[in-house]
């Protein structure tokens, strides 16, 4: 990048001296090999997407492949070119070919040789006495010398440069500082006033094209950071969209992105050109917090949004984030008036340095442009508008669910070891992220502590005693996963304090559960906490009659809980007393009990 900037930046200085001189013929070279066939290769491939494409053997046995010949001018243009389309090596150089051997590419061709065009004047000697020369740095590349690298004059000098600048008029400030803006170096306001935060910028900017970091741009340099940056402009597409259904109005990058259809509370644009790159805007009625909230989880829930990131949700708006090893996903909403408005952009990893671009743009154009949704009807969301909302869209599957309980109103949840093991991310009831924080292999618990602390309504009550053999108990868990909001209770008798084998911590149920339910509080008739319903392979793997089902007993699991070399948790212990009644029962049941979910 040292070498492309210096060239790039004297290009100007470079012709005037040449239009007043014969010009002598030039390459550009883009690489270099160590062995003939490596550099045929090279050769060839370079030859299906570029003209001109010549190989010549070099002195030190090496062989370079370039570009040419051509007139100088002619060859600043193309290396910038290419350089700027990433389809070039950032070292490659400008070379006179005074060292040039043997011609090797194309194969049998007549030899260009360094001569033909050239004067007999070396291009050095043809700078102007009274101009300074700036040294270039020699780029070296393994094994193979570099050809002599062209010395140019400098364009302008710092005088020279600062006259220029003054020259600008409000909107061309504008633009230098909009275009350092877009490329990270300037985090001010675009307001035309050159200031020492613009200066800073300029000076940053020409330390990163390896310039001297003056501060003061000169003509040159000027020009190659406006083409650069409207070179971007036009490539990235951006239009002005304005979505009068939905009431928004954004700029989008239309040549990433193509509009798809309109899907309430979605507008959809899709990839273009095979870019990857996908846009929804939002646009939801019911502009409550309580709406807010419950896009905030339905997002978390779609294929496009990984679940590493960071998340947000404020009063009045969110922020979600997400990344894997394929995507990376940004969601932002907002409230305004009675709607909930906002956007969605998820793009392939390996746009990730130029996507913080386009989200800047995105961000600093979006806005609602008045009381207007995207809604069949102006209702709250329900689960069933909750549904609607995924319509079309792909949602992310668990590899498996399962059900847990709080055990402390710090929002712990136990669960079975066996429902966590191998997840990649643990989520409770899909909205909270959690941490396996203890395990214990012999009873076969595991502890979640949730990313974020929760203030449970109910918590478990755990039995001090094992129950009566015969007496009636039930499973409180979430059987058919997330496809029910509640937890289902499965009732069934308790057959045995021990293990088939006489094992101890375990007791032998009949009760015809689910794998859903794996996690899940057994309770008693008074809803205290008798025990935590193991998979169906607890007793070793063996094929058990159906409604054979075995659960670590409350003794045992309260022991491991408060064992001061475990987790050391303060639990609660039943206390008996009055029998509450059915509904109270079936709502202590529900507040204690969460989805357990196992993502990859």
């Amino acid at each position: 990048m040292r070498v492309f900037g210096i060239i790039l930046g004297l290009v100007l200085g470079v012709l005037g001296s040449m239009a007043q001189a014969q010009q002598q013929m030039v390459w550009v070279q883009i690489d270099a090999q160590p062995t003939l066939t490596a550099a045929m290769d090279r050769a060839r491939a370079y030859g299906a997407l570029l003209d001109q494409v010549q190989g010549y053997r070099l002195p030190t046995g090496g062989y370079a492949i370039v570009l040419g010949p051509m007139q100088p001018d002619a060859a600043v243009a193309t290396l910038h070119s290419l350089l700027a389309q990433n389809m070039i090596a950032a070292d490659s150089v400008l070379s006179e070919g005074a060292d040039f051997g043997a011609q090797f590419w194309p194969v049998g061709a007549q030899a260009t040789t360094p001569a033909e065009g050239a004067s007999e004047q070396p291009l050095a000697d043809q700078i102007p006495a009274d101009q300074p020369v700036v040294e270039q740095p020699v780029v070296e590349q393994p094994v193979v010398e570099q050809p002599a690298i062209i010395e140019m004059p400098a364009l302008q000098s710092l005088g020279d440069a600062k006259a220029s600048e003054l020259g600008l008029d409000e909107n061309d400030r504008r633009e230098v500082q909009t275009a350092l803006k877009w490329f990270g170096f300037y985090q001010g306001l675009v307001d035309g006033a050159i200031g020492s935060g613009s200066r800073a910028a300029m000076a940053n900017w020409q330390t990163a094209q390896g310039f001297d970091p003056t501060g003061v741009l000169t003509t040159g340099q000027r020009g190659i950071l406006i083409d650069t940056f409207r070179a971007e402009q036009t490539g990235f597409g951006f239009e002005t969209v304005d979505d009068v259904a939905s009431g928004i109005e954004i700029s989008l990058p239309l040549a990433m992105v193509s509009f798809e259809d309109t899907a309430p509370p979605f507008v959809r644009y899709g990839p273009k050109d095979g870019s990857g790159v996908t846009v929804l805007l939002i646009s939801q009625p019911e502009g409550s917090r309580a709406s807010l909230s419950t896009l905030y989880d339905v997002l978390q829930t779609l294929d496009i949004m990984p679940a590493v990131g960071d998340r947000a949700l404020e009063d009045s708006s969110f922020t979600l984030q997400g990344r894997n090893d394929q995507i990376e996903t940004v969601a932002y909403a907002q409230i305004v008036g009675g709607s909930v408005k906002g956007y969605v952009v998820s793009w392939p990893r390996h746009k990730s340095d130029q996507m913080p671009r386009v989200l800047d743009i995105m961000h600093a154009s979006f806005r609602s442009t008045g009381d207007v949704a995207l809604a069949p009807g102006r209702v709250p969301l329900d689960e069933a508008a909750k549904r609607g909302l995924l319509a079309g869209l792909s949602v992310k599957q668990p590899i498996r669910t399962a059900s847990g309980f709080f055990i402390d109103q710090a929002g712990s949840v136990l669960t079975a070891l066996a429902s966590v093991e191998g997840c990649g991310t643990v989520t409770l009831d899909e909205s909270h992220g959690a941490k396996v924080t203890f395990v214990d292999k012999t009873s076969g618990l595991a502890v979640l502590t949730p990313d974020t602390p929760l203030s449970p309504r109910s918590v478990a009550a755990f039995a001090t005693t094992s129950p009566q053999v015969g007496s009636t108990v039930a499973v409180a868990g979430f059987s058919y996963g997330a496809r029910l909001p509640v937890p289902v209770l499965t009732q069934g008798t308790l057959d045995e304090t021990q293990g088939l084998n006489g094992e101890q911590g375990l007791s032998r149920l009949t009760l015809k559960a689910l794998p859903g339910d794996v996690g899940g509080p057994v309770i008693d008739g008074a809803g205290v906490v008798v025990g935590m319903l193991l998979p169906a392979d607890a007793v070793g793997g063996k094929q058990l009659p159906p409604g054979v089902a075995f659960a670590a007993s409350a003794p045992a699991l309260t022991g491991v809980l408060t064992n001061p070399q475990g987790p050391a948790l303060t639990v609660s212990a039943a206390t008996g007393g009055e029998a509450p009644t059915a509904d109270a029962l079936n709502a202590a049941v529900r507040d204690m009990t969460v989805l357990v979910s196992c993502w990859e």
